[in-house]
């Protein structure tokens, strides 16, 4: 098989929960510590950082990527999900892993893979850790897929583990309470190894992670607001970044100072000011263009939702257009809330089979809303979008939001 012909049968055979949903999803270990034994455990080959958490783990490793690639290590980066290329859950120093190995890969271990019923996500970690291993990567920053204690993930044994926060989602899987959701998330804590909690997590949540963190011998460190932190300087519009610097700032102290990972002060302020450029992050608060100024962020559950809401209040102008867009097991009542009621709102569906339907859209919304005149609905992405710009005038302000999904397709129009 051709590399177009390896992504077609990975998406084509193997279960996706990102766009598939729970019938998709496979917890526990067994199958992936079956397969990493299998191609000889690579995840023993390289020291790591294992990022967790409902938000914000995907910028912190990024900045965290970004900040070691300056001080010159090689980096590897395994994050979930892609937006747009297949390649860019896995890289290296910012480079997408090269189609070549994809192929390589799936055709060496294609029949292991069919008969022991790997899903996607598995074959996906495997695939990172078998990646990290050839190319010798100082250090691998390993992002959390969903949850922690039964992700495919959990089988590192890092340097330092990170918990950016904890809210509600993912709860058909996770549990339908922070506490549930928390313990889920600390089963990310090892033995003796430091953990680094972020900002915004209640007193009952950080209670969970300290008696997980004193059960397992774990130094524990909860990362707080410091004045000294704005002197890093980030290419960052939305202010739910500083809670994301603040994380990343006490997990590089903690790998200078415990860890012997050194890191200077100059490759902090250069890594933060150069992430985008450093490790083409995308999708969180990403201007597309000006006049109308058009914002995409993949923001999916209350917390995301809510800092969005914040953000918008300290934006300038005239009239607000939304192209919004859900997955099935959100609930979007809660979620549209947030938003402005003044608004002009754009209903769409990703071409997923997860999608929230456009019908079961309409019929929710219109008990929500007493005024209809602002809302239109659209059968894709595409007709919403365009519908949008064409609506917006040069001091408008259009948004794309409510999922990974809708951001991915309109950023296909910015390539």
């Amino acid at each position: 098989m051709n590399y177009l012909e390896t992504v077609q049968w990975i998406f084509k055979r193997l279960p996706i929960y990102q766009t598939s949903g729970l019938k998709s999803y496979k917890p526990g270990l067994k199958r992936i510590l079956n397969f990493c034994s299998h191609l000889g455990n690579p995840q023993n080959f390289f020291k790591s950082i294992h990022v967790g958490g409902t938000n914000g783990k995907g910028s912190t490793v990024h900045m965290l990527s970004s900040i070691l690639q300056e001080e010159k290590y090689k980096i590897g980066l395994f994050t979930s999900p892609h937006l747009i290329d297949f390649r860019e859950r896995i890289t290296c120093n910012g480079v997408l892993i090269e189609k070549d190995f994809v192929v390589d890969f799936i055709r060496k271990n294609q029949k292991f893979i069919e008969n022991e019923k790997i899903s996607f996500f598995e074959m996906n970690t495997a695939l990172a850790f078998q990646y990290f291993k050839e190319r010798q990567v100082n250090i691998a920053i390993i992002e959390v897929g969903l949850g922690g204690r039964l992700d495919s993930t959990n089988l590192i044994i890092p340097e330092i583990s990170v918990i950016t926060n904890v809210s509600i989602d993912h709860t058909e899987t996770l549990g339908n309470s922070k506490l549930k959701i928390a313990f889920e998330k600390a089963g990310i804590i090892k033995k003796n190894v430091s953990v680094i909690i972020g900002r915004k997590i209640s007193k009952e949540i950080q209670f969970i992670f300290f008696k997980e963190a004193l059960k397992k011998n774990s130094p524990i460190y909860f990362s707080v607001k410091e004045k000294e932190d704005f002197k890093y300087k980030m290419p960052f519009e939305a202010d739910y970044q500083d809670l994301n610097r603040s994380v990343v700032l006490k997990t590089v102290n903690i790998l200078h100072y415990r860890k012997n990972i050194i890191v200077s002060n100059q490759s902090i302020k250069k890594g933060l000011k150069n992430v985008i450029k450093n490790t083409n992050f995308k999708g969180r608060w990403q201007i597309l263009q000006n006049k109308p100024k058009i914002v995409c962020d993949i923001a999916h559950n209350e917390e995301g939702i809510d800092m969005i809401n914040h953000q918008l209040k300290k934006e300038s102008y005239n009239k607000l257009h939304l192209v919004l867009g859900f997955v099935k097991e959100k609930e979007v009542e809660k979620l549209l809330k947030y938003f402005p009621i003044e608004s002009f709102y754009y209903f769409c569906q990703p071409k997923i089979d997860r999608k929230f339907p456009i019908d079961d859209l309409k019929i929710l919304v219109h008990k929500m809303f007493k005024n209809r005149s602002k809302i239109s609905f659209y059968s894709s992405v595409e007709k919403a979008f365009l519908s949008a710009k064409e609506r917006a005038d040069k001091n408008d302000l259009i948004l794309i939001s409510g999922s990974t999904f809708i951001v991915s397709e309109v950023l296909l129009y910015y390539l």
